[in-house]
């Protein structure tokens, strides 16, 4: 098991429930690849971007952090790709100390 930072940014034209739903869509997702989130799924709210991003002005913002099987999380992050309600995503995986410094290492 390996530990992971998740963080998702929304378009900013959907309706705030529909992007709340993806916080559902992330802790069902890692559940079903037999990871479990650390914590709970941190929603941000809507923020402005620093720079246009897609002609978009702003965006949802959510935070996960999580642990998974290596390379479970593939076909998770392929469907953020494709998403269309998906702005930008990045999936990160946590060195050891770290890991072990937020309470997420676990014994191999």
């Amino acid at each position: 098991m390996r530990a992971y930072e998740l963080m998702v940014i929304i378009d900013g034209d959907v309706d705030d429930p529909k992007a709340q739903a993806w916080t559902k869509q992330v802790a069902d997702a890692v559940a079903n690849v037999g990871g479990e989130l650390h914590g709970k799924v941190d929603w941000w709210g809507k923020r402005q971007f620093a720079y246009p991003i897609n002609k978009k002005p702003a965006g949802y913002y959510l935070v996960a952090e999580l642990v998974a099987p290596p390379g479970a999380l593939d076909d998770f992050e392929r469907t953020m790709r494709l998403a269309d309600d998906i702005v930008r995503h990045k999936l990160i995986r946590l060195p050891d100390a770290e890991a072990q410094r937020r309470g997420m290492a676990v014994p191999a």
